[in-house]
């Protein structure tokens, strides 16, 4: 049985008061609904001796409407799987939301957990005695990484489901420390590094995640994974396309998952059909074009040249759900649900 090991566990009121507690010197970590952090500190990834507790935030559990929608970082999975203005405006982030993981973990995950969710290998992964036998990686205790024991950094990849369809709605978050607030596009909470993926200070707090109005637009999640529930993505794509009256694009936002340690913007891909309708033709342009940046590793499940090949037809069916087509047998065989 692997167990907790020793740790403090604080529980403010406000984001001040947590703010002030993050800036205390000691090494504390935040902790909402603690599905990701949890196991993690059970393998010995990470061993905080602090824990600051985010879940008697009031503020930090509200959607509030406005100009778009500001979403707090408690809020639940579940609370945005069934908030009808989510389904409606943000579909991608709806689909987004409604595959992580089970309902019992979606109950106790939360939106900003899920954006600042660690970097995922099959080397990293495991127990502290399985990683101490191969000596340890980079990310944690070593000095390889053994996905390509040549690179000078961790290739960890990223795995949240919500992230690339939060920056394909073109959404921006907020960071509160003790000293200052900040705002950024959801884009920028990330770089390409399985160790330092996140922009987030140590002493920031990820507070609120807001959502311009998306008239015009219409957006979709899709994902690859071995099995029907539980499992994080192999691979996935959020598609985000505003229609001209006439039907064809003014502007695209074509977001690639779990291919890198940051989500991917294809940028190519959106520039295919930008200014174009959604034929046949121009969906296999940025088809074709999305494979370009997309490099996955031999860090996650399923052979890794396999999942660069079909990274295409991903981003065609995508396409094609924005076109108005019936994809759903489609989305049945490789996201094993019907949304």
């Amino acid at each position: 049985m692997m167990r907790l090991p020793h740790f403090t566990y604080r529980a403010p009121r406000t984001v001040r008061e947590a703010a002030e507690m993050l800036a205390a010197p000691g090494g504390a970590m935040l902790v909402a609904g603690g599905t990701d952090l949890l196991p993690n500190m059970k393998r010995r990834q990470q061993v905080p001796a602090t824990l600051i507790g985010l879940r008697r935030i009031d503020e930090l559990s509200r959607i509030a409407n406005g100009d778009g929608l500001t979403i707090g970082s408690g809020v639940t999975l579940t609370q945005l799987v069934r908030d009808p203005r989510v389904r409606a405006s943000y579909g991608a982030l709806w689909q987004a939301a409604s595959q992580i993981a089970t309902p019992h973990l979606r109950n106790m995950g939360t939106i900003g957990g899920n954006l600042c969710l660690d970097t995922r290998c099959n080397y990293y992964d495991q127990n502290y005695e399985w990683r101490k036998s191969i000596d340890f990686c980079m990310k944690k205790d070593g000095d390889t990484c053994w996905v390509a024991t040549g690179s000078p950094k961790c290739l960890a990849v990223s795995s949240t489901d919500t992230a690339p369809a939060l920056i394909a709605l073109g959404a921006r978050v907020t960071l509160v420390s003790a000293q200052a607030t900040r705002h950024i596009d959801a884009s920028d909470l990330y770089q390409n590094d399985g160790i330092h993926f996140l922009l987030r200070g140590p002493d920031e707090i990820l507070t609120h995640v807001r959502l311009p109005a998306m008239a015009g637009w219409r957006s979709v999640y899709w994902k690859l994974r071995r099995r029907g529930s539980f499992d994080f993505p192999v691979l996935s794509v959020a598609a985000a396309v505003k229609f001209a009256a006439d039907g064809t694009v003014e502007d695209a936002r074509i977001v690639l998952g779990a291919v890198a340690s940051r989500p991917i913007l294809a940028a190519g891909a959106a520039g295919a059909i930008s200014g174009q309708r959604l034929t046949d033709e121009t969906i296999a342009r940025a088809a074709e074009a999305s494979a370009k940046p997309a490099k996955p590793m031999d860090n996650t499940d399923f052979d890794l040249t396999w999942r660069k090949r079909i990274m295409k037809d991903i981003v065609a069916c995508a396409l094609r759900e924005l076109r108005g087509d019936d994809v759903r047998e489609m989305r049945r065989k490789l996201s094993k649900m019907s949304l």
